[in-house]
């Protein structure tokens, strides 16, 4: 959907409010991004790389603090930490995103494998990839790179 303006709106859910609103789809080129993120960044999210397992520690809330997941390139909320769970992969494992709306679902036929892709429905960004081996009650496991996340403590 577009505004007068011509600009692309899309729909994304806030968990801090709880309500779906209307945000600008964001569009940058390669050298505006390079400027944005750092180069790990920058080549897990818009290249579709992916980091090392066991790499980095993912951060959690502090004891009494929720906390929420966002995408690196835009801020988008994409996982909660109530629904984090430990994989043994190597890579953080969630079992649901915030919202269908935040979190598109891509076909990924890259390497010889057929994945599903994780993106950003705000930004693009590469998030990691999604396996149906995960718990209850999704049976779902979203794998995502950490470099892909921030953590922001919410109400």
């Amino acid at each position: 959907m577009q505004d007068q303006a011509g600009t692309m709106k899309i729909s994304i859910f806030n968990a801090e409010t709880n309500r779906i609103e209307e945000v600008e789809k964001i569009s940058k080129t390669d050298e505006e991004w390079k400027k944005v993120l750092s180069p790990e960044e920058y080549r897990v999210t818009r290249q579709k790389g992916t980091e090392k397992p066991f790499s980095a520690q993912c951060p959690i809330p502090k004891k009494g603090e929720k906390g929420i997941y966002r995408c690196v390139g835009c801020g988008t909320d994409l996982f909660r930490y109530e629904a984090k769970f430990e994989s043994g992969t190597g890579w953080p494992s969630f079992w649901e995103p915030v919202s269908g709306l935040n979190v598109k679902i891509e076909e990924d036929i890259s390497y010889g494998m057929k994945r599903t892709e994780l993106v950003c429905a705000r930004c693009g960004a590469h998030l990691g990839h999604l396996f149906e081996d995960g718990p209850l009650p999704t049976g779902k496991r979203y794998c995502l790179n950490l470099v892909a996340l921030k953590l922001s403590k919410i109400k």
